[in-house]
């Protein structure tokens, strides 16, 4: 009898399937068609402890009880059938856990579903690719806390683990956190590398730097608290050749993406947070699939008169100005964390989110103990960048943000994300925005009513800003 079952064998479940295998488990794979269950184990079942199953019925009669399966297909409405298929063959007290990329309201509305049947379920977050699922990912669980009583110890043991040695996993809270933390774990990434890829826009249109040279740079930079899996993939990306040339200059300009970008800004909006880097990134990603229209619109509209290129001192700079964005854009990641944690009852806790991040996912990186020193030093901070090390390097590094962005606005570079985090900086930083006339603007259209900053406790107020407005006022909400 296997211990844990798994359905799905395209690449991240015949991964994970042999990763659980090679801790010591014995595992049951069944894939809804039969031919790729067949591939897998030819290539793959010689001498290991892996059961084949044909049909959703001998998976189950496979697993030993209290049974937990492991489902690693795509999201959506797969999932909704497959629970449907597995719910009448379960009995009480078995487990299934969702490790694709799952909306997590999809989640919350899944683990009622299967309570009301006496069954438990864990939405899980799963990063780190095909590498990280056959060596160990970093595993964002959430829901039923006996669910993960009985499963905890296995998937601690298949997760990645940091350089200290600590697993990258742990219980995240109920239903659908441990998703929850996933979607805003893509959302760090969509912006992450967004601003690399603007990083690299700027040494492409503003230096005579080889693909090789800036891959340098990008390594130099990996040294330090830029440093992690995506600055290292850069280095590598650009350095890359086929038949004896840079592939990276021939690939299509048009990026792809699968929603949770798009989940991560929906709730930052939800809750009321600007996340405008990873807004930027997503709009970004939008821009590219409009590659005709870019391309008739190039032959249109002329940018600025060519300027020679920038020194190396000024890539320094560019590199300053990229972690002066990076930190906002955590910064940003963690404001949403929090909100979102108050707005649907969890308790989550950001040095726990923090740690899971430092290895087998995608935007492990450098910065993540410092964000873990910031949170446990101050579990109240309201936001990162006033923490004492990450003030201290913005304050350093701001300057520099300034003069890429607007040498980038000088050069007709597109550089949103690198923008917008200033933006976000210059507004937080700031003690009186103009806001103020933009409520006047309110209650003169709409009698949306303001208050006076030196008598706040008066409550809102309303004026006829013409005369002839009259002295009815609308109610005071906010959406």
């Amino acid at each position: 009898m296997a211990q844990i079952g798994l359905v799905g064998l395209a690449v991240m479940g015949a991964n994970l399937a042999l990763n659980i295998e090679s801790r010591g488990y014995s595992v049951a794979v069944y894939n809804r068609t039969y031919a790729a269950t067949e591939k897998f184990m030819s290539i793959y079942g010689e001498g290991r402890k892996l059961e084949a199953a044909k049909t959703p019925e001998e998976l189950i009669a496979k697993i030993d009880k209290p049974r937990t399966i492991i489902m690693m297909i795509k999201a959506g409405a797969p999932v909704d059938a497959l629970i449907d298929t597995l719910i009448p063959l379960l009995d009480k007290g078995d487990t299934l856990i969702d490790g694709g990329n799952a909306n997590f309201h999809d989640t919350v509305r899944r683990s009622k579903k299967m309570a009301e049947h006496g069954l438990m379920y864990i939405g899980m977050g799963v990063s780190g690719g095909e590498e990280g699922a056959l060596h160990g990912p970093s595993l964002m669980p959430g829901g039923d806390y006996k669910a993960w009583e009985n499963v905890g110890q296995l998937l601690m043991d298949i997760s990645a683990k940091a350089p200290n040695g600590e697993p990258c996993c742990a219980y995240l809270g109920t239903d659908g956190a441990g998703h929850f933390t996933k979607t805003v774990h893509n959302g760090i990434e969509y912006g992450d590398m967004e601003l690399l890829c603007e990083t690299y826009q700027f040494m492409r249109n503003a230096t005579d730097m080889t693909c090789d040279q800036m891959g340098d740079v990008f390594a130099k930079w990996n040294e330090g608290m830029l440093g992690g899996y995506l600055t290292t993939i850069t280095s590598e990306i650009l350095k890359f050749k086929e038949n004896g040339e840079a592939l990276v200059p021939r690939i299509l300009d048009v990026a792809g993406q699968k929603g949770t970008g798009k989940w991560t800004v929906i709730e930052a909006l939800n809750v009321g947070v600007p996340s405008t880097v990873v807004g930027e990134a997503l709009f970004s990603r939008f821009l590219t699939t409009k590659k005709a229209e870019r391309v008739e619109a190039s032959k249109i509209f002329d940018g600025p008169e060519a300027m020679e290129n920038v020194d190396a001192a000024f890539v320094e700079k560019l590199g300053e100005a990229l972690l002066a964005a990076k930190i906002i854009l955590y910064a940003q990641g963690c404001a949403i964390l929090i909100d979102c944690t108050k707005e649907y009852g969890w308790k989550m806790h950001i040095p726990t989110i923090a740690r899971l991040w430092r290895g087998g996912c995608i935007i492990r990186s450098n910065m993540l103990e410092d964000i873990v020193e910031a949170f446990e030093t101050n579990p109240d901070l309201p936001n990162m960048m006033i923490a004492p090390k990450f003030r201290e390097i913005l304050k350093k590094n701001i300057p520099s943000l300034r003069e890429v962005v607007a040498e980038g606005a000088k050069r007709g570079i597109a550089l949103p994300a690198m923008a917008s985090a200033l933006a976000y900086f210059d507004g937080y930083r700031c003690a009186k925005l103009p806001a103020n006339l933009l409520q006047a603007q309110r209650d003169y259209f709409g009698a949306h009513t303001y208050l006076l900053e030196d008598d706040q406790e008066s409550g809102p107020r309303h004026t006829n800003w013409t005369g002839e407005g009259g002295e009815i006022s609308s109610g005071v909400y906010n959406v």
